[in-house]
């Protein structure tokens, strides 16, 4: 079995290539070339576990589970990260454990992934202002994933840490050649864009109908619980709204919020991202739709990324071999 620890994966994974196994992720899925994918979830008192699981039949069939621990105050509390867990990817003929790696790097590739393959079928094509509400780690991924479909010129950094925000203008202004600016008033900030991502762990609503534009899309990630929420349910009900996996939404994403306020139901988000991506239906129709990206965290995301870094492991000689069996 091959273990790939985190410097492997940040040697063997780019941005691109996370995207475009990302995409396929999502068009076989779409076309019914996979099986709904799993979860798993469980709350401690300082934040929880999650367990997401999924087949893909690529090179060949493969099944992935990631554990990851999700503790929001590690930083402050003990200075660890947010993020930690593993990934076991197995052949999914034969049950054979093929390779064991960190999650961290992977699973916050694959969510700003996500995010680009999203704005690439669903943000409009002039879209050029940008707002990130959460200058984490998350946060500087998904700007640079957003930055590679479209043709950024401006964007507003938010976070309730302004120091935060300021360190994460200064560099994603130097890393990407663009103006990155703090914005302390996030309402007036999302007025101002075409595109706004939401990747915080907020448990009330942060951005309401009254603060958006015709035409806006919103790509809301930190939903990954039944307790976190970004966006209010008035901005959900007057959108089109987009699902990576609907019946995960509904229980843990900002549309699980929407519907325990009676304003919406299943059917009323319009499509998973994977019937868009495999061209079952349309994206964005119009210029003056407002659409949000419900982004919750499908597993096959997970698997796609994990089997492409274990074949290119495999054929650079990378990693380090472990018998379990010895």
């Amino acid at each position: 079995m091959l273990l790939l620890t985190s410097r492997d994966v940040q040697k063997l994974l780019s941005l691109d290539e996370c995207i475009g196994a990302v995409e396929n992720a999502f068009r076989m899925y779409g076309e019914g070339k996979a099986s709904a994918p799993g979860i798993l979830s469980m709350h401690v008192g300082e934040g929880g576990f999650h367990v997401k699981a999924g087949v893909l039949q690529l090179y060949r069939s493969y099944f992935a589970a990631k554990v990851n621990g999700n503790f929001p105050n590690n930083g402050i509390r003990l200075g660890l990260p947010t993020i930690q867990g593993v990934i076991v990817l197995c052949d999914a003929e034969n049950g054979k454990p093929l390779a064991v790696m960190d999650s961290r790097e992977i699973t916050a590739l694959r969510t700003g992934a996500a995010t680009a393959v999203a704005t690439k079928y669903l943000a409009r094509r002039d879209s050029q202002v940008v707002t990130i509400c959460g200058c984490g780690n998350q946060g500087r991924v998904q700007l640079k994933a957003v930055s590679r479909v479209c043709q950024i010129r401006t964007v507003f950094a938010h976070d309730k840490n302004e120091e935060q925000a300021g360190r994460f203008a200064r560099e994603l202004t130097a890393d990407l050649k663009i103006s990155v600016k703090v914005a302390s008033d996030l309402a007036s900030a999302v007025r101002q864009s075409d595109i706004c991502v939401t990747c915080t762990p907020s448990q009330r609503p942060l951005i309401g109908r009254d603060a958006v534009q015709p035409g806006t899309f919103v790509a809301a990630v930190g939903a990954d619980n039944p307790e976190k929420q970004e966006i209010h349910p008035n901005l959900m009900s007057n959108s089109k709204v987009v699902c990576d996996v609907l019946e995960q939404c509904a229980v843990m994403g900002d549309l699980h919020h929407a519907m325990a306020a009676g304003i919406m139901t299943r059917a009323d988000a319009y499509a998973e991202l994977s019937e868009i991506v495999a061209g079952k239906k349309p994206g964005r129709t119009s210029d003056d739709e407002i659409i949000v990206f419900d982004s919750t965290g499908m597993a096959l995301q997970d698997v796609a990324t994990a089997a492409f870094l274990y074949e290119k492991a495999e054929r650079g000689g990378s990693g380090v071999r472990v018998d379990l069996a010895a």
